[in-house]
């Protein structure tokens, strides 16, 4: 008999809507490159359902780059790209290209000596700052919900951002808000790196930790020390890429890596990834350890695809069952993959909560779990408080379905 397990989504989101309304749980959110594409824009910057997203996802972003570079460039990059990984992105190009640039010196290699492929490095990083250097749109928009959920509660501990992003949406949401954060970096003329103040945690919990993992805009090194410029240039993109930098340039990837393992090895952690694909090993591994490290850590991941199109998330998650992934169409919770089944409503008012993470016309009228989407996801944030739901008040009406194909909703 061929059986498949069902996840009730209900059950998940009310506990989840709980912890989130109260400022008791130490949060951390991983917000990765699908986090902007789900903010359209009409050609002047503002909102439209129609619009383009704010700033592509990485295949955009490479093939606009690409587009952008002089031919001669871009001939070298295309002889390259045979070299390089079955769905190469702008990332694993640049590293090659440094890699390159540092190796050969004199030497050439198509035609290119190390001088000529730093060169074409900066100009790769000139123009992936030209597409990310977007600004905030001003309407209420995901980023600025997201802020106004962080700041709305009274929290024990602080909220922890990790990003691998260069954009500066983030930035722009917390000041618009007037909401303190921290990133790293002291002083205000230039504004220093200091990763020694990364690893304390002496701030108030009212100040946000907003922790760039792949580096930023703006970000330029100076006098041997990484500075903070204010501007939207993009010269320096510091990641990691398995160089031999000095130790300026190692020093915010690992204090800022550091940091992310420091959080996911604190017992009583929650980890909320959106708009990340686990696609990059270095973040993915980091997860991997930290939570085989660590059972009293959680990892939730909300992917926009459904789970047969999410297979680095769900590999982790089927083998650590502290990590749950939450596709479009199902879950795997607690090792256990299955797809998503609403039950009964517990109430009346559940039932315009349910639509708040639940698409019923989707999937061919079997429905969609739609908190994939950054922007529904921080939308589901900023209502938590509207209504007080615990799962003390409300009893969940499991799904529960004996036949050939379906067993009992696996518990977490």
């Amino acid at each position: 008999m061929n059986q498949q397990s069902v996840h009730n989504p209900d059950r998940y989101m009310i506990d989840l809507r709980q912890i989130i309304s109260q400022g008791k749980k130490r949060i951390g959110i991983l917000v990765g490159a699908g986090a902007p594409v789900s903010v359209r824009v009409d050609e002047q910057g503002k909102l439209a359902d129609d619009g383009s997203p704010l700033i592509p996802d990485v295949a955009a972003l490479t093939k606009f780059v690409l587009e952008q570079l002089e031919e001669g460039d871009k001939a070298v990059i295309e002889k390259l790209l045979p070299e390089l990984d079955s769905e190469p992105n702008i990332e694993t190009i640049l590293t090659q290209i440094r890699r390159l640039s540092q190796a050969i010196g004199s030497a050439q290699v198509h035609g290119i000596d190390g001088q000529g492929y730093h060169d074409i490095a900066g100009t790769v990083c000139e123009k992936i700052g030209e597409r990310v250097a977007t600004i905030l749109p001003e309407e209420q928009n995901p980023y600025t919900e997201l802020v106004s959920w962080i700041g709305g509660t009274q929290r024990e501990h602080p909220v922890e951002i990790f990003t691998p992003n260069y954009d500066l949406l983030l930035e722009e949401a917390f000041e618009r808000a007037q909401l303190p954060y921290f990133d790293g970096f002291s002083g205000s003329h230039k504004p220093f790196f200091d990763p020694t103040t990364v690893t304390e945690n002496s701030l108030p919990a009212r100040w946000s930790r907003l922790w760039k993992i792949h580096g930023s805009l703006g970000w330029e090194i100076e006098n041997n020390t990484v500075i903070r410029t204010g501007e939207r240039k993009a010269t320096h993109l510091i990641y990691p890429d398995h160089l031999k930098y000095d130790q300026i340039s190692r020093q915010p990837y690992s204090a800022l890596f550091e940091r992310l393992r420091e959080f996911l090895t604190t017992p009583d952690s929650l980890l909320l990834c959106t708009g990340f694909s686990f696609f990059d090993a270095h973040i993915s591994a980091v997860i991997d350890e930290a939570l085989a490290a660590n059972t009293h850590t959680a990892v939730l991941a909300f992917q926009f695809k459904k789970l047969e199109d999410e297979p680095y998330a769900v590999k982790i998650a089927t083998r650590r069952p502290n990590m749950s992934v939450y596709g479009n169409d199902g879950a795997v919770i607690s090792g256990i993959s299955g797809r998503w089944k609403v039950g009964d409503p517990p109430s009346d008012e559940w039932i315009r909560i349910r639509e708040t993470f639940w698409d019923a016309s989707k999937n061919d009228g079997s429905g969609a779990f739609v908190l994939g989407d950054f922007a529904r996801l921080t939308r589901f944030f900023a209502q938590s408080h509207a209504t007080d739901f615990s799962s003390r008040q409300v009893e969940v009406i499991d799904v529960e379905e004996q036949s050939d194909d379906e067993v009992d909703d696996v518990k977490p």
